[in-house]
């Protein structure tokens, strides 16, 4: 069966991002001169304009910052996820980044509660990240109940 959904497309600024994910990583940049942790990645850092940068592996752990339940699919491909739940996540480093939040059900997401990447693998040559509720006393482990 082929995969129908949307796929990154990895370019030179990405790519270490996209690689870093392959190995379960998530990877940003970090400014060699004032420490600023930045995505998406970019030539210069936003905050004292240095090109010196290198990738840090970042926690994994964050905070939903704000989010929206998609009860009518954004590309006909996500129909069956539905309703599937889309979030802006603060990580602990400090980047946010646009991701999805699974492993509970809607209703329980809401801002400022604590998650943890979570790794798609189904996606030939890729590895998405996603985020799942931590602390969640609905099972073990978390995650709560998926309707």
């Amino acid at each position: 069966m082929a995969y129908d959904r949307p796929l990154p497309k990895p370019n030179s600024d990405t790519k270490p991002f996209w690689e870093g994910c392959q190995r379960h990583q998530l990877r940003f940049q970090k400014c060699c001169h004032c420490d600023h942790i930045r995505w998406p990645p970019s030539v210069i850092c936003p905050n004292c304009h240095s090109s010196d940068a290198v990738w840090i592996v970042a926690s994994g752990k964050g905070m939903i910052y704000s989010y929206v339940v998609y009860h009518v699919a954004f590309h006909p491909a996500f129909k069956s996820d539905l309703p599937y739940v889309t979030a802006v996540v603060k990580l602990t480093e400090g980047p946010c980044i646009l991701t999805n939040i699974v492993g509970c059900r809607p209703s329980e997401i809401k801002c400022d509660i604590p998650v943890m990447v979570v790794w798609d693998d189904s996606i030939q040559g890729f590895s998405i990240p996603k985020f799942k509720p931590i602390n969640n006393p609905t099972l073990p482990g978390g995650a709560g109940k998926k309707e």
